[in-house]
């Protein structure tokens, strides 16, 4: 069991295999030590998200040090069917791959009882384990750009069914009618961790999968009077909120706004609960139109703010609206991100708890463009508290630090390549977004070593290298597990900030501490 480092709130426990993390998390499901609060097992690693407030890594790792990993964990007992067409494009190359022809292929694919095992990158996604070691095939070595939901693949050992449309790497051998997510189920993913999973072909079995009735399209919502019509916006608002906490073991990655510092003070300035609904901003050229008086501010980049045929106001501060005023926003003086709320709310539906627009795993609101609407809850809310300084953001050129905790596998990288990361200013490039920031650099972190690193979680802050050696940094909408070593992850007093570097940026990384494995504490009481 080694214990590495994973930003200031994380530990990566690499175990030998498979089985072993799933027996460990079994284990700290039975009895979790104090501190932990989420965990996302892979393939043979176990995240584990702690509070600091009331624990450490060296602490958490030695109270699951003594834990027996080697038995096998029980499985849920849920026998799951998924009906199979075997008419996936790559049936022939995985055939060729294997050595079997493609009856033995689908065979073998419908002959093993899988095991579903763990999340993988997106919601509904569950890596399934325990298949015929026949099937062991690479992924491909040109990625498709776009996979088609119900697709059934393999990739090294695993099996899975890609839940919506999205790019992926998986050999594709078949497709299947059964829905992998819905929101209408409860829970919402068809496969959980802990099912036995069988694959039936539905060329050879006479038997009859009931088919999934289609969802009827929701009823269009009714226009409340109190709301603000959107104009005009260049770039889609949306909604977003403190994120969707303790989803993980689900493949829901938290998202919610980027700058959850700017979020807070929005919220704090109009007198709401922490965590109450706006909407993110980026760009300008973005016009409002209030069709009920009420009070609205923006924090988070710095703009002004006119009302059409009346006054301007500085971001930061409550601007109260008549019925029928409409906001012009300008573009930020600094930064990327901004905050637009108002006292009481947005009236918005939650989808698992929580208003946010998760961009990868298309979940929450629609995005709202020129057409579209919010209403306005008109929740009760405190007294409107003083305008706020605005911050001082990077604009594009400026050179920022950002602290980072090296780790979990900057030891993937030999010392050379890995200073390479401290050494030299990186560039936020134009492929941006909320899924991460994309930098480049004149010295890329290239490693000579090209063995590939099994899908493990990753957390917001990450800096994961690809082959190109141009690191992304991933901010809240980011996949739940990668296959590429991150070298480091942001500290989290400087996320806001990370999330606010405009394209054109520069930022200098600075680690707060040289690489090293996290030693267990040697004190006596762990629990």
């Amino acid at each position: 069991m080694r214990f590495l480092p994973a930003g200031e709130s994380g530990v990566l426990i690499h175990l030998d295999n498979l089985d072993q993390v799933l027996a460990l998390h079994a284990s700290l499901q039975d009895s979790p030590p104090a501190g932990i609060v989420e965990m996302v097992p892979a393939a043979e690693t176990l995240m584990i998200i702690f509070d600091r407030r009331m624990t450490t890594a060296e602490r958490l790792a030695a109270a699951i040090a003594s834990r027996n990993v080697q038995g096998s964990a029980q499985g849920s007992g849920r026998v799951v069917e998924i009906p199979v067409r075997y008419d996936g494009q790559d049936l022939d190359d995985v055939a060729s791959l294997t050595g079997l022809s493609r009856d033995e292929v689908i065979a073998r694919h419908t002959g093993t009882n899988w095991r579903a095992a763990f999340a993988g990158f997106a919601p509904g996604f569950c890596y399934l384990s325990g298949g015929d070691r026949a099937l062991e095939v690479p992924r491909r070595s040109s990625p498709r750009t776009a996979i088609p939901p119900g697709s059934v693949a393999l990739a090294g050992l695993f099996s899975a069914v890609y839940p919506k449309e999205s790019p992926g790497g998986w050999q594709i051998i078949g497709t299947t009618p059964q829905p992998m997510w819905d929101l209408d189920r409860d829970p919402p993913a068809w496969l959980m961790p802990g099912d036995e999973v069988r694959f039936v072909d539905l060329a050879a079995q006479p038997k009859e999968f009931p088919r999934p009735a289609p969802a009827p399209d929701p009823p269009a919502p009714e226009k409340p009077d109190a709301r603000l019509d959107v104009l005009a916006a260049p770039f889609p608002l949306l909604l977003q909120d403190g994120g969707r906490q303790g989803k993980l073991a689900q493949g829901v990655s938290a998202s919610g706004a980027v700058d959850q510092g700017a979020l807070r003070a929005l919220n704090r300035l109009l007198g709401n609960p922490p965590g109450t609904a706006a909407l993110e901003l980026i760009g300008g050229g973005i016009r409002l139109r209030a069709t009920a008086a009420c009070e609205i501010a923006l924090t988070g980049a710095p703009r002004i703010v006119t009302i059409e045929g009346g006054a301007k106001y500085p971001s930061h501060a409550a601007i109260p609206l008549d019925a029928g005023d409409v906001l012009r926003i300008g573009p930020p003086s600094g930064g990327m991100y901004g905050y637009l709320g108002s006292r009481g709310g947005f009236e918005v539906a939650p989808v698992l708890d929580s208003a946010a627009t998760d961009t990868l795993a298309h979940l929450g609101p629609a995005p709202l463009t020129a057409g579209g609407w919010v209403g306005l809850a008109r929740a009760r809310a405190d007294a409107i508290a003083p305008p706020l300084d605005p911050p001082s953001l990077p604009q594009p050129g400026d050179v920022v630090e950002i602290d980072v905790v090296m780790g979990p596998r900057a030891d993937w990288f030999p010392p050379e390549i890995r200073s390479r990361l401290t050494d030299q200013d990186w560039t936020v490039t134009q492929q941006s977004s909320r899924i991460g920031k994309r930098l480049e650099g004149e010295a890329p972190l290239i490693r000579d070593d090209s063995t590939e690193l099994p899908s493990e979680a990753t957390l917001t802050g990450a800096i994961q290298v690809p082959h190109s050696g141009q690191p992304v940094l991933f901010l809240a909408d980011h996949p739940l597990t990668g296959g590429y070593p991150v070298i480091a992850v942001v500290a989290a007093h400087h996320l806001d900030l990370a999330a606010q570097l405009p394209p054109g940026a520069k930022l200098r990384f600075r680690a707060l501490a040289p690489f090293a494995p996290i030693i267990p504490s040697q004190e006596e009481d762990q629990s």
